[in-house]
């Protein structure tokens, strides 16, 4: 059986280890949405300021 210490340290253990979890799904899931967003938006300012040089020339 576990003494009390080892039962603290592997239940801090099984903490850090469901957060890194939660944190890998979590950056795994968002970051390409923002970044995909983020790119999208870039390229619709582009695009707008690109006709609005044409129509001024």
């Amino acid at each position: 059986m576990f003494t009390f210490e080892q039962y603290l340290g592997f239940l801090v253990f099984l903490t850090i280890l469901t957060m890194g979890f939660w944190l890998m799904i979590f950056l795994v899931s968002i970051l390409p949405y923002w970044i995909g967003g983020s790119l999208y938006e870039n390229w619709k300012l582009k695009r707008e300021e690109k006709r609005k040089n044409e129509v001024k020339e």
